[in-house]
């Protein structure tokens, strides 16, 4: 095997390992994702007469720090 050839293993060998790293941490994100919505879901499904009350406190206290 000639130098370059193992310079080019050595160099590339680090990269391939990280692919299945990159996958799990984008899978991680994802269901990340679709805990949070599920969570959301739920909320507006039990508290919809309640949903607009919870924004307009919302705005009202963003409102009162800004102005």
């Amino acid at each position: 095997m000639g130098k370059l050839t193992k310079l080019y293993v050595k160099w590339t060998q680090p990269v391939r390992n990280e692919r299945g790293a990159q996958s799990l941490e984008w899978l991680g994100v994802a269901a990340l994702l679709i805990l949070v919505l599920g969570i959301i879901s739920s909320a507006l499904n039990d508290n919809s007469d309640g949903i607009t009350d919870i924004i307009k406190n919302i705005i009202n206290k963003i409102s009162n720090m800004v102005g």
